[in-house]
C-alpha cells in the first residue's frame, strides 16, 4: 500500500496529525496530513511526523509520497518507510528525456548521437533504444550482451541501425549518454543517470484535466511515478517539458 504525507495550514483545525484515504485519478493512497506552521517547533513537528508514520504502517503502508524538500525521512526509514521510487518513471521517459535535453540546450536532434548504457538487455532498454533510433541518426549501444540480436531486429523491422560496442571515448563524446546502470566510468556532462533517484527530473506535465486533480504541495516525481506504475496514468499522458520541474 502507498501513503503520501502532505503539510496542511494549523488553523485549518482537524488535530495535528489526520489519516484517511484519498483516490488520485483513481489510485487509492492513504494520506497522513500534518499540521505545520511557520512557528511550529521542529520537536514537536518531528513528534508529529513519527505519530503519522506509526499510523501508516498500521494501515499496510510501505512506501511513501513526501512533501517537496522533506527533511524527516530518517525516522519514518526507522519504521519501515520508505519513499516512492522514481526508476520506473525515470526509464519509462528516458528517450523524451533525451529529445527535451537537446532541443533546451539548443542542439537539435536531427544529427544528434545518442548513447546508450546498460549492463543486460531489458524490455526498458529495447523501447528505449528503439525509440531513439527511429528519432536519431546515430545511437551508440554499450551492452555486454543482446545488441547484436537487436541490432538485427531493428535493421529488419524499421531499417535503422546501431552503433555496438563503442569505445568510452566515443560514448563520451555523444551529444547526451543514457545510463541505465550504476558502476560504469563515465565522463559526461550530458549523462543521464537513470539509476540515480537524486538526480532532477526534466518538467513533467499532464493534461489539463488531470494536472487539477493533483495535490499541491507533494513531490511531484514521486506522485507521477506511483500513479503512473498503479494505472492511474496511461503511456503518454506524461510530457516531457513545460513549467513545472519534478525533483
Amino acid at each position: 500500500m502507498v501513503g503520501m504525507i502532505l503539510w496542511k495550514n494549523p488553523e485549518k483545525g482537524g488535530g495535528a496529525v489526520t489519516i484517511r484515504e484519498r483516490s488520485i485519478l483513481r489510485v487509492r493512497f492513504w494520506c497522513a496530513e500534518i499540521a505545520r506552521g511557520p512557528h511550529t517547533p521542529e520537536a514537536v513537528l518531528r513528534r508529529r511526523v513519527r505519530s503519522a508514520g506509526k499510523r501508516l504502517r498500521k494501515q499496510g503502508v510501505t512506501r511513501l509520497v513526501l512533501p517537496e524538500q522533506f527533511e524527516e525521512m530518517p525516522q519514518l526509514e526507522k519504521q519501515g518507510l520508505g519513499p516512492a521510487s522514481t526508476l520506473g518513471l525515470r526509464k519509462s521517459i528516458a528517450a523524451d528525456w533525451v529529445r527535451w535535453l537537446l532541443n533546451s540546450g539548443g542542439r537539435g536532434t536531427a544529427g544528434a548521437k545518442i548513447g546508450v548504457s546498460a549492463d543486460r538487455l531489458t524490455g526498458e532498454v529495447v523501447r528505449t533504444v528503439t525509440e531513439l533510433a527511429l528519432r536519431h541518426r546515430y545511437v551508440l549501444l554499450d551492452l555486454p550482451k543482446g545488441g547484436e540480436e537487436l541490432a538485427r531486429q531493428l535493421r529488419r523491422e524499421y531499417g535503422v541501425s546501431l552503433l555496438l560496442n563503442p569505445s568510452k571515448e566515443q560514448m563520451e563524446e555523444t551529444d547526451a549518454l543514457v545510463v541505465f546502470d550504476a558502476g560504469g566510468d563515465w565522463e559526461s556532462c550530458r549523462m543521464l543517470p537513470l539509476y540515480d533517484e537524486t538526480s532532477p527530473l526534466p518538467p513533467l506535465m499532464l493534461p489539463p484535466a488531470l494536472e487539477e486533480k493533483l495535490p499541491e504541495g507533494c513531490d511531484r516525481g514521486q506522485l507521477l511515478a506511483v500513479l503512473r506504475e498503479q494505472g492511474g496514468l496511461r503511456p503518454g499522458q506524461i510530457t516531457v517539458g513545460g513549467g513545472n520541474s519534478a525533483k
